[in-house]
């Protein structure tokens, strides 16, 4: 994000009780698992790794899930899975929602736990199923995946999201609010929506050209922006003021559910290395 859109950054920082909770949750049930599934936003898959987890989870085998994988810009998708797997953690992208990726998702957590299933056979034990711990931030999708496991071959234990205390570069805060992994009640909607357009109209500005039907220039300012969208979708008041809490609805659900088209908001942070032939996609389920 370049200094203009960094500019007057809303302060979004949240950090509950129940978040506290929730870590101490998991460090009690670490030692009952296998593997730790770790489920990022796709769209942002830098900010919503929880720089925590690598201390909460004590060497446990990590595999990291990018979900919401069709909601995200598919050429980026497959940049961070070679990043990923350049740094010796396994990924694979998915969809829970439709399924998507699920099959290559239980076979790697399958093979990640073999070491400990191994053992407790070799040791007289009856052969089991993987354990599995989900971990994600809210509103990553764990329910959806949850759900969409049901019944295969891995024994789950489900985990409330969690985030960090602090958010030490602001625009994760702003990612996070943008996705909606943070209640949209904390935190300025009127100026993260604004920040919101200023980066869709700096990235993919064709997308909102088509979706909002703008010819022409389109302004430049995010706010003035927030206000002609609300012009053309109606969004008007006595007056003819724009009803601008209306236009903010509008832009983020139709941003977070894809109706902007498909956007990564994370570059990633080094070049990839060269991803093996055949792990480009999961496989549908």
């Amino acid at each position: 994000m370049d200094k203009e859109t960094r500019n007057d950054l809303p302060g979004i920082q949240w950090f509950p009780g129940h978040m506290k909770k929730a870590q101490r949750l998991i460090e009690e049930n670490l030692k009952l698992v296998d593997v730790v599934i770790e489920l990022l936003d796709a769209r942002i898959p830098a900010s919503s790794a929880n720089p925590m987890l690598a201390e909460i989870i004590k060497g446990k085998p990590r595999l990291i899930a990018l979900n919401k994988s069709d909601l995200a810009d598919a050429a980026s998708t497959k940049r961070w899975l070679a990043y990923f797997r350049a740094q010796g953690i396994p990924a694979v992208a998915i969809d829970s929602v439709k399924g998507r990726g699920m099959k290559q998702l239980v076979a790697k957590a399958e093979e990640l736990a073999r070491p400990k299933t191994d053992r407790f056979v070799k040791a007289g034990g009856r052969p089991r199923a993987a354990r599995c711990m989900i971990l994600g931030i809210p509103n990553v999708g764990k329910s959806s995946l949850i759900n969409r496991l049901a019944g295969a071959a891995l024994d789950l234990l489900d985990t409330p999201g969690i985030l960090w205390p602090k958010f030490e570069d602001q625009t994760v805060g702003l990612k996070l609010a943008f996705t909606g992994a943070i209640n949209d009640e904390i935190y300025d909607r009127e100026q993260v929506t604004a920040l919101l357009l200023s980066v869709m109209r700096r990235d993919y500005p064709e997308r909102l050209q088509e979706r909002f039907k703008f010819k022409g220039e389109m302004p430049e300012d995010g706010l003035a922006l927030l206000e002609a969208i609300g012009r053309k979708r109606g969004c008007l008041v006595k007056g003819g003021v724009v009803d601008l809490e209306k236009a903010q609805n509008i832009v983020l659900t139709e941003f977070r559910s894809g109706k902007l088209g498909l956007v990564t908001l994370d570059e990633v942070p080094q070049a990839p290395a060269t991803e093996p032939a055949g792990e480009e996609r999961g496989d549908e389920a």
